[in-house]
């Protein structure tokens, strides 16, 4: 029972700890889940900031699932680094953060849409909360940054 008792106070220690925490809304005096905010500057592009809102329980062993997020360009976003970023399907991973110690994560994923020449950025758990994947979509168009690239011209016939 201490040790539960300690892993359960030390995760509260840590939890406030989040370097990246802009804000925190308390859901109120019976409960011990508040939202929590925080900001997220794209390691690739750091032209891109994302909020996250997510729920987190300090005294709990499991965090709610439910999360959003909004993603916005705050800065210059160049050809270098769209270059740098995985094109493929599934994109990639740009932060990840444990939300229980029943290996449920929280993770955000950028994932380049070449024809709209749109960044987008997921946010999902990756344990199944209530039949359902909670998750969460914000996207970043590159129209109007040096990193856009003017389609070609239709072919006339």
């Amino acid at each position: 029972m201490k040790k539960i008792l300690f892993a359960m106070t030390l995760a509260a220690l840590l939890s406030g700890c989040d370097k990246n925490e802009v804000g925190d809304v308390s859901l109120g005096v019976f409960t011990t889940k508040d939202i929590k905010l925080n900001t997220l500057i794209d390691p690739k592009v750091p032209g891109v900031t994302c909020h996250v809102a997510s729920i987190e329980a300090d005294l709990s062993l499991a965090d709610p699932s439910d999360s959003s997020i909004s993603c916005r360009q705050t800065g210059e976003i160049t050809p270098e680094m769209i270059a740098e970023i995985d094109k493929s399907k599934s994109g990639e991973v740009v932060f990840k953060k444990s939300k229980s110690i029943f290996f449920k994560t929280m993770k955000i994923r950028r994932i380049l849409d070449q024809d709209s020449q749109t960044l987008m950025y997921v946010s999902y758990s990756t344990k199944e909360t209530s039949g359902s994947y909670k998750h969460s979509l914000s996207t970043v168009p590159l129209w109007g940054t040096k990193a856009y690239k003017t389609p070609p011209a239709p072919e006339q016939k």
